[in-house]
């Protein structure tokens, strides 16, 4: 039996436990509900993490050294976790979790047999995956300072606008047909 075989022999084990060694990164309350409900409606945080670390799997065991295959349920469990405002190394813990839980399941099948380059080598992959999740995090956290500086901006321009320290004039005669507004300080 090969590494790769091994690992799918264990899968169900090692995808339940890498589950709730995930949900155990949030609080008590918290990780007491993801591990409770399975419903995509009622608890779509641990909905979106057993999808992803199921993907994130399967996608470890395929032979194709594609990265594009990752990207989505990285995505979706990062993206939580940058709303939720994590800490980067917080965030990607949950891939790390895994090393582990492997080691001690091929320990139970292993009788002996010795997997270390194999090991090493599908643990470089999830060494990938922590770089992947990194990037993914820091354009989700990107993204989330953009909202709030757009955000920021709409509504002092609100305030500067209610106080009449902003006004708009409108354009009589626009030249691509649609109505341009230019907004002019008054000094007063």
């Amino acid at each position: 039996m090969n590494f790769n075989d091994l690992l799918k022999n264990r899968k169900p084990a090692i995808i339940k436990k890498w589950f709730h060694a995930t949900a155990d990164t949030y609080p008590s309350n918290a990780s007491n509900f993801i591990k409770s409900q399975a419903d995509c409606f009622h608890n779509p945080v641990g909905y979106t993490l057993a999808e992803g670390v199921e993907g994130l799997f399967d996608g470890l065991l395929r032979d194709d050294a594609n990265s594009e295959r990752f990207f989505p349920y990285l995505n979706d469990i990062i993206k939580i976790k940058a709303v939720q405002d994590f800490s980067p190394s917080n965030a990607i813990s949950f891939i790390f979790l895994l090393k582990p839980i492997i080691r001690e399941e091929i320990a139970k099948e292993t009788n002996g047999k010795n997997f270390s380059d194999e090991l090493l080598s599908f643990e470089s992959e999830i060494d990938g995956l922590a770089l992947l999740s990194f990037d993914i995090y820091m354009k989700c956290r990107e993204r989330i300072y953009e909202i709030k500086t757009e955000e920021v901006k709409r509504m002092t321009f609100g305030l500067l606008k209610r106080a009449n320290l902003i006004c708009d004039i409108r354009d009589q005669e626009p030249e691509n047909g649609s109505e341009s507004v230019l907004t002019q300080k008054i000094e007063g």
